[in-house]
């Protein structure tokens, strides 16, 4: 604990650490992933996206969320009849219309990234240098527990605060445990791509508390912070930052929900192989599950 009483992974693994939670994640955490697999069903995690055409001369052009748009797109032509077609897209990666896994390096406190690096040495203008999202580049396999807040295919109230009590009564409703290393899926039933001053439902401090106890490696949800914001900010600024578990932002969790309510489970193998672009504070990606 830090001397806020706030969790802290910070030094945990020494000051060079670039793994975080991902540590927890090992060969036995694989194994048991690879024993949920029996059908060999699979879903995606990730919202479908469409690209705002970017035509030229013109900015960023604002979404629902209002924030620059999460994917930008031109078609590159060359000439008449070309003889390949290609386009150039513009990711905001942490645009809540698009599903993206943060680096530790994207949110720093008290002027700091995980775990304790001063940020004008991990984050400069031509990059991330400490904290980035290189780790994720070779590909996250675990085991993954869905925790469903709104089962049935609900959704919470807005104003709803999620705290460990509803994290253990999602956890019975699943009947199953959690083992260190293991990912969890939250689902509020909520799609938080909306404008900023629309009150959603998140996570508080006490469930971080609870994430961090249960070992959990990986945090996926269709949920987070709540709005408005509470400081510090319970997943981005201590899940995140201060204990250096990796994010999987804006999921879309309903058709997993289906599926683990048809097949009477809720244990999945789940694979996060995002692109290997280097020096970033996150990437896009599309998580897959396997039952």
């Amino acid at each position: 604990m830090s001397e806020t009483g706030l969790p802290t992974n910070w030094g945990r693994w020494g000051d060079d650490d670039q793994q975080g939670t991902l540590r927890l994640i090992d060969a036995a955490a694989r194994m048991r992933a690879a024993a949920e697999v029996r059908t060999g069903h699979h879903v995606s995690l990730a919202r479908r996206v469409e690209p705002v055409r970017l035509t030229t001369g013109l900015g960023p052009v604002g979404s629902p969320a209002v924030m620059p748009a999460g994917v930008l797109q031109v078609m590159n032509f060359t000439g008449v009849n070309p003889a390949a077609m290609t386009d150039t897209l513009v990711i905001n990666t942490h645009n809540a219309a698009v599903t993206h896994l943060d680096a530790v390096a994207h949110m720093p406190v008290d002027g700091h990234v995980y775990p304790g690096v001063p940020l004008r040495d991990a984050v400069t203008a031509s990059g991330v240098a400490r904290g980035s999202a290189d780790p994720f580049g070779a590909g996250i396999v675990t085991r993954g527990v869905l925790l469903d807040l709104a089962p049935g295919g609900g959704s919470l109230p807005a104003d709803r605060r999620i705290g460990a009590a509803d994290l253990d009564a999602a956890l019975d409703r699943a009947g199953t445990t959690l083992a260190c290393g293991d990912a969890v899926a939250v689902r509020g039933g909520w799609d938080t791509n909306r404008p900023l001053d629309e009150p959603v439902p998140g996570l508080d401090l006490s469930a971080v508390r609870w994430l961090d106890e249960q070992g959990v490696s990986v945090y996926l949800g269709d949920i987070g912070d709540a709005r408005p914001a509470s400081f510090p900010l319970p997943v981005h600024h201590v899940a995140l930052a201060r204990l250096g578990m990796p994010l999987v932002d804006a999921a879309d969790l309903d058709r997993l929900a289906e599926v683990c309510s048809a097949q009477d489970r809720s244990g999945f193998l789940l694979v996060l192989a995002p692109p290997r672009i280097t020096g970033t504070t996150g990437l896009v990606v599309n998580p897959i599950a396997v039952f």
